[in-house]
């Protein structure tokens, strides 16, 4: 028996973690993970191959990246996301705020400026195609936190709160454009936020935490209002399969704790990913200045030191 036009079965055992990290390999998914990880192992040997370097902690975030989304898509856990509001929960959390961040400490575009040839003077090549892009208004735009910041709280608010998430719900389609939707809207959130990837802004560290810390509640108060409701706000969870034995209201509680608690893991991964990113800059910024000192006497310090002589000099 089918499960709102899906071809899920109805009798779906009760979910155990064993049954929700069984391998399933959903089609569109896999596909896509797997191209991701042949096109970027693909680009770091062609690196490698003329003799350049690349960190190997970018690639291992990516390959996460990429490893956390087959985990959500492509196991037992898409199957019972869809009759179970918690699982879709850690679906959607992770997906869009912890998938996100690995794949952009991954630094793809990067990657990908480095590996692609130069046209040569005059002419268009897909390298400086894609520079232009990054630079252009509707980059500009969609990345500004004007534009990020309420897309990312429309993602939660605008969906679960209004019929478009059981129109979405109703088939395969919908739903892979669904959680393709969510990894977008995180990708967006957070690239002008992590700062590894080239773009049109860039704002300083303190800033970037502050953008952070503009969207994370709303999370938070999305997850607290689903576990204060009395009844199931979400039609397509409203009625769970006898064969699961589950309260539904008892699971939408649990999908807003979820909603909840995930609100801080990405605030906590980003953070140590900014420090981390500040110490080095501070640290390459006393190698300049360092290297400017050596090339030039320290002529700044010595200026200033004539300066402090002087100021003695009229104080006495």
């Amino acid at each position: 028996m089918d499960h709102s036009g899906h071809g899920m079965p109805m009798d779906l055992p009760p979910f155990t973690l064993g049954r929700g990290l069984a391998f399933t390999g959903e089609p569109f998914f896999l596909t896509c993970c797997l191209l991701a990880l042949a096109l970027y192992g693909a680009a770091v040997l062609r690196l490698r191959r003329r003799g350049d370097s690349w960190p190997v902690g970018r690639t291992v975030a990516w390959v996460l990246g990429v490893a956390t989304i087959a985990l959500v898509m492509c196991t037992g856990l898409n199957d019972y996301g869809m009759v179970m509001f918690s699982v879709h929960m850690v679906q959607h959390m992770v997906i869009s705020m912890v998938s996100p961040i690995l794949l952009l400490l991954g630094a793809p575009v990067t990657l990908t400026l480095r590996v692609l040839p130069s046209a040569g003077r005059g002419r268009k090549g897909p390298r400086e195609l894609l520079v232009a892009l990054l630079h252009s208004r509707w980059v500009r735009l969609v990345s500004h936190p004007v534009f990020t910041i309420p897309l990312f709280i429309a993602s939660l608010y605008g969906l679960y709160f209004t019929p478009l998430f059981d129109f979405l719900m109703g088939s395969t389609a919908g739903h892979i454009v669904m959680m393709g939707h969510f990894l977008a809207v995180g990708l967006a959130f957070f690239w002008p936020i992590m700062g590894v990837d080239p773009g049109p802004h860039r704002p300083g560290y303190v800033m970037r935490m502050l953008e952070l810390f503009a969207g994370m509640p709303f999370h938070a108060f999305f997850g607290i209002a689903l576990m204060m409701a009395s009844e199931p706000m979400v039609t397509t969870y409203a009625h769970p399969p006898a064969s699961l034995g589950l309260d539904a209201l008892a699971d939408q509680t649990a999908a807003g704790g979820i909603a909840w608690a995930f609100s801080e893991v990405p605030s906590v991964l980003v953070l140590v990913a900014l420090l981390f990113q500040w110490y080095k800059s501070e640290e390459r910024q006393a190698r300049r200045s360092d290297r400017a000192a050596d090339r030039d006497g320290d002529q700044e310090l010595a200026a200033y030191n004539a300066y402090l002589a002087g100021l003695q000099a009229r104080g006495r």
